[in-house]
C-alpha cells in the first residue's frame, strides 16, 4: 500500500515509511493539492511547512510512536497530512494497516477485530472509494481487503480493484482474464500495477525510473500489451480523480441551489451596501429619521398589539399591561383581605368609644338609628372603619402603576434592539425616553392618590348599589343564632378543607373532610365533589372555644360545643376541628362568626371585655354582637362601589397620564430632544459588530457568485463517466468471522496445480490455487489461464471501457 501511494506521488522522495511486519500502525489521511509551490503540513504541527520530505517520514514515524509505542502497537487515531505540489491531483487517500492474524510485540490478542472495526471506521463512509489492493501472486477469493469491501459495499459501486506484483508471478502464468474482469469480476474491474521490488528502493531507485519501468512492462508483456493504457499508477490516479469529478458533478445541483438560495437572502441587503459611505452626512441623517420613525411605528404597535412581529412564546407590551390592569390589580386588592377578626374588634372598639360613658340602647326606624338614650349614630363607626379601610387601597394602587412603568421601559428596550448598529443612539433614545416615563411617574401617582383623597372626601351612603342601615340590620338579624328566614336560607358562608382531630385511634383516627359553612347548618363530604354527605350539623345554640395542641401534633385546633350540654356529633360533647395554619383558624374563626357562631365566653366578670384584651368578643353582649354585625355589612357594601370604582378609573387614569402621554412624546419631541443632546456624527457612529457585519456580508455576497461562476465552469469543462453495468460477484463470499480459509462453496477448489512449484492463479494467486469462472470449465490445462508467450495481436482493439475524456487533466476541488 505504501508503494502505491509512493507511486502517486511520483515527483518527491520516498516519505512514506517501508519495513517488514506491520508498518501502517495508525491511519495516514493524506490530502493532494494542486498547487504552485511544493511542500507538506501536519495537523498536528499547524503552521510549520515541512520542505524536506524526508522529515516527513520521521514525523509520520515519530507520531507514530508517540502514540503507540514502538513495539508495533495500533492506534485508530489518525495522522493527518496534507502534500502541496504542481504535480499531483486533487484527491485524498487514507492509508489503512492491513489485515493482521497474528499478534506481535505489544498488540493485543484481538488485534485481527480492532484492525476491522479501525477500516471499518473509514471504508463504511458513503462518499469514500475503496482501493482493494491484492497481490496477483496469492489467491484473490481469499483477498481480506475485497471481502470487506465486498461487506460494506455489496453492489460495487466504490470498490475498485488492485492488483500488485504482476511481474512477481512464475513464469508462464499472467492475469489477463482477471484484468480484464472476466474471472472473478468486480462492477468496477481490476487496474494492474507495478511497484518497485525491495532491490529497488534499497538501491534508491528513482520513482519516475519506476513508473517508466511499470509502463515498458506492460508495453513489452504479451498478456497485458494490449491493456496497457488502462494500467498502471497513472491511470489509477486518473480514474480516482474521473470518480471525484463525478461525485462532484453529481452533488452540483443541490449545491447550486443552496449557493442560490444563499444569494438571494442577503443580496437586498448587499444592495445597501454597495455605495456605503460611513461618513456621509446626508445618509447619517436619512438614517437618524428613519431610525426614530421605525422606533415610534415600533413602540405604537407593541402597546397597541398591531405589531407584525407578534411574539409567540409570552405575553409582551400592551398584552402584559392589559393583564397587569385587569388580573394582577384586581388580585391585589383582592389579597388585601380585612382580618375578620381584627375588623370585628376594631368595630367593637369605636361603638364603644362613641358610647364613651352611656349607655345607648337602640332602636331601628325606616332609614336611620334613634338613640333612647345619649347620641350614638352608626354612621359615625361607619365611616372611621371605611375611611380606614380606604387608606389600605394606596398600596396596591401605587404598586400598580410601578409595574406598568417597568413594562413600558421593557417595552421601549425591545424596541430599541433594531437600534443595535447604532450603540450611542440607541442608548441616547432609551435615556430619553425613559426620563420622560419616570417624570410622568410622579404626576400619575398624585392622580392615583387624589383619587384615593376623593372616595376619603365624601361617604356617599346613597350610592343605589349601597346596602342601606335597614338593609344591614335585616341582614345581621338573619345571620343571627335564630331561624334564618326570606333568601338567606342556604346561603354558603365558607367551604374548605378541615380535619376531625377528637375521632379515637380504634375509629380511624383523625381524617379530613370538606366542610361547607352556611347560616343554617355546618356540613361535611368525602370531599371537594359534594356528592357524598357524611354529617350536617345545625349552627344553632353552638359556641367556639380553643384548644391547646397536643405533644405530638403540628395543627392548629379549635371545637365547636353545644351550649345547652348536649353531645355535638355522636357521643362527643365537642368537635374538634384542626387546620394547618393559625392563619386558616382565625379565618374560619371569622367565617363561624358571620353564621352566628361566637366565642366561647371567658370569667364570669367579663374582665376581658373592660381590659379591652384580645378576648373583647368573649363578652360581647347580643345587641353589641348585632351592632357589630349591621356596621360589618355596611363597611362590606361600601368598600364594594369603592373597589369598582378604582378598578375602573386606575386603568384610564394611567393610560391617560402616562402611555398615551409617552406615545405623544415620541411621535413629536423624540427627534428635537435628540438633536439637541450633542454631536450628530458621534450619535450615529456605527459600532465596530456594524462594520464587520457589513465586510463579512460583502465578502460572502462575493463568495457565492463566484462559487456559481466556478460550478457553471465545471459543468461546462468536465464530463461525467456512467456506472458500470453490475456484475456477478457471487464468487467473494463475505463471512462474519474472519478466517484464513476459503469457502468452497462459490470459490471451486482449484483444477490446475504445477508440479514442480506452489500453485498459482492467473493474475492474483500465485502459491494459492484459484477456481475457474463460474461456468466450471478451465481455462486451459496449467494453474494459469494458458500464457500465450506467443499471444497474437490484442483481437480486442482499443479498450471499449475507457471513457472519452477532455485531453487536459479535470480540474481538481481541494
Amino acid at each position: 500500500k505504501q508503494s502505491l501511494i509512493q507511486n502517486f506521488l511520483f515527483h518527491f522522495r520516498d516519505f512514506l515509511p517501508r519495513g517488514s511486519g506491520i508498518v501502517t500502525r495508525r491511519p495516514l489521511v493524506l490530502q493532494l493539492v494542486n498547487s504552485t509551490t511544493e511542500y507538506g503540513e501536519f495537523l498536528h504541527c499547524k503552521g510549520k511547512k515541512f520542505t524536506d520530505f524526508e522529515e516527513i517520514r520521521l514525523e509520520i514515524e515519530a507520531e507514530t510512536d508517540r502514540v503507540t509505542g514502538s513495539n508495533k502497537g495500533i492506534s485508530p487515531v489518525p495522522i493527518n497530512l496534507r502534500v502541496y505540489s504542481p504535480h499531483v491531483l486533487n484527491l485524498t487517500l487514507v492509508d489503512l494497516p492491513g489485515m493482521t492474524k497474528v499478534p506481535v510485540g505489544d498488540q493485543p490478542p484481538d488485534i485481527e477485530f480492532q484492525i476491522r472495526d479501525m477500516l471499518m471506521q473509514f471504508v463504511t463512509k458513503e462518499n469514500c472509494l475503496i482501493l482493494a489492493v491484492s497481490p496477483a501472486n496469492s489467491d484473490l477469493a481469499n483477498s481480506d481487503a475485497l471481502k470487506v469491501a465486498k461487506e460494506v459495499d455489496p453492489q460495487g459501486q466504490r470498490t475498485i480493484g488492485v492488483i500488485t506484483k504482476l511481474d512477481l508471478m512464475d513464469e508462464g502464468t499472467d492475469a489477463r482474464d482477471v484484468l480484464e474482469n472476466k474471472l472473478l469480476p468486480l462492477r468496477r474491474g481490476y487496474i494492474g500495477v507495478v511497484n518497485r521490488s525491495q532491490k529497488d528502493i534499497d538501491g534508491k531507485k528513482d520513482i519516475q525510473a519506476a513508473l517508466a519501468a511499470e509502463r515498458k512492462f506492460f508495453l513489452s508483456h504479451p498478456a497485458y500489451r494490449h491493456m496497457a493504457d488502462r494500467m498502471g499508477t497513472p491511470f489509477l490516479q486518473k480514474v480516482l480523480n474521473q470518480q471525484l469529478t463525478n461525485h462532484i458533478r453529481d452533488t452540483l445541483p443541490g449545491l447550486r441551489n443552496k449557493l442560490q438560495s444563499q444569494l438571494l437572502s442577503i443580496e437586498k441587503e448587499v444592495e445597501e451596501y454597495k455605495n456605503f459611505r460611513p461618513d456621509d452626512p446626508a445618509r447619517k441623517t436619512k438614517a437618524l429619521l428613519q431610525m426614530v420613525q421605525q422606533f415610534a411605528v415600533d413602540f405604537e404597535k407593541r402597546i397597541e398589539g398591531s405589531g407584525d412581529q407578534i411574539d409567540t412564546y409570552e405575553l409582551s407590551g400592551g398584552a402584559r399591561i392589559n393583564r397587569i390592569f385587569h388580573e394582577r390589580f384586581p388580585f391585589e386588592l383582592v389579597k388585601m383581605e380585612f382580618d375578620e377578626k381584627e375588623l370585628r374588634r376594631e368595630i367593637s372598639y369605636a361603638i364603644k368609644n362613641i358610647h364613651g360613658i352611656r349607655h345607648v340602647s337602640c332602636t331601628r326606624q325606616t332609614f336611620g338609628w334613634k338613640a333612647l338614650t345619649g347620641l350614638f349614630t352608626p354612621d359615625m363607626a361607619f365611616e372611621t372603619i371605611v375611611k380606614k379601610q380606604v387608606k389600605k387601597i394606596k398600596e396596591p394602587c401605587l404598586k400598580c402603576v410601578d409595574m406598568v412603568i417597568s413594562e413600558l421601559i421593557n417595552t421601549v428596550r425591545q424596541c430599541t434592539k433594531k437600534l443595535s448598529q447604532y450603540p450611542h443612539l440607541r442608548e441616547e433614545m432609551e435615556r430619553i425616553v425613559t426620563t420622560h416615563i419616570r417624570e410622568r411617574e410622579g404626576r400619575t401617582k398624585d392622580q392615583v392618590m387624589l383619587l384615593i383623597d376623593i372616595e376619603l372626601a365624601y361617604m356617599n351612603t346613597n350610592h343605589e348599589d349601597f346596602i342601606g342601615f335597614a338593609n344591614a340590620q335585616q341582614r345581621s338579624s338573619q345571620m343571627s343564632k335564630k331561624k334564618a328566614a326570606g333568601n338567606q336560607v342556604g346561603q354558603v358562608i365558607r367551604k374548605g378543607w378541615l380535619t376531625i382531630n377528637n375521632i379515637g385511634i380504634m375509629k380511624g383516627g383523625s381524617k379530613e373532610y370538606w366542610f361547607v359553612l352556611t347560616a343554617e347548618n355546618l356540613s361535611w363530604y368525602k370531599d371537594d365533589e359534594e356528592k357524598e354527605k357524611k354529617y350536617m350539623l345545625p349552627v344553632d345554640n353552638l359556641k367556639l372555644r380553643d384548644v391547646e395542641k397536643g405533644f405530638m401534633s403540628s395543627k392548629h385546633i379549635f371545637a365547636l360545643f353545644n351550649t345547652e350540654q348536649r353531645n355535638v356529633y355522636k357521643d362527643y360533647r365537642q368537635l374538634e376541628l384542626a387546620c394547618e395554619t393559625q392563619e386558616e383558624v382565625d379565618s374560619w374563626k371569622a367565617s363561624f362568626l358571620r353564621a352566628g357562631v361566637y366565642p366561647e365566653r371567658v370569667g364570669a366578670s367579663g374582665e376581658a371585655e373592660e381590659n379591652g384584651g384580645d378576648s373583647f368578643m368573649h363578652s360581647m353582649d347580643p345587641q353589641l354582637e348585632r351592632q357589630v354585625e349591621t356596621i360589618r355589612n355596611l363597611v362590606d357594601s361600601y368598600m364594594a362601589i369603592v373597589n369598582k370604582t378604582i378598578r375602573d378609573l386606575m386603568p384610564k387614569t394611567i393610560m391617560h397620564l402616562m402611555i398615551n402621554n409617552t406615545k405623544d412624546f415620541i411621535h413629536s419631541e423624540l427627534l428635537a430632544n435628540l438633536y439637541s443632546c450633542g454631536d450628530q456624527n458621534t450619535l450615529m457612529e456605527e459600532s465596530a459588530e456594524q462594520a464587520q457585519r457589513r465586510d463579512e456580508m460583502l465578502r460572502m455576497y462575493h463568495a457565492l457568485k463566484e462559487a456559481l461562476n466556478i460550478i457553471g465552469d465545471i459543468n461546462t469543462s468536465t464530463i461525467s463517466t456512467p456506472m458500470p453495468p453490475p456484475v456477478d460477484d457471487s464468487w467473494l463470499q463475505v463471512q462474519s468471522v474472519p478466517s484464513g480459509r476459503r469457502s468452497p462453496t462459490s470459490s471451486p477448489t482449484p483444477q490446475r496445480r504445477a508440479p514442480a512449484v506452489p500453485p498459482a492463479r492467473p493474475g492474483s494467486r500465485g502459491p494459492a490455487p484459484g477456481p475457474p469462472p463460474a461456468g466450471g470449465s478451465t481455462l486451459g490445462g496449467a494453474p494459469p489461464v494458458p500464457s500465450r508467450p506467443g499471444a497474437s495481436p490484442d483481437p480486442f482493439g482499443p479498450p471499449p471501457q475507457v471513457p472519452s475524456r477532455p485531453n487536459r487533466a479535470p480540474p481538481g476541488v481541494p
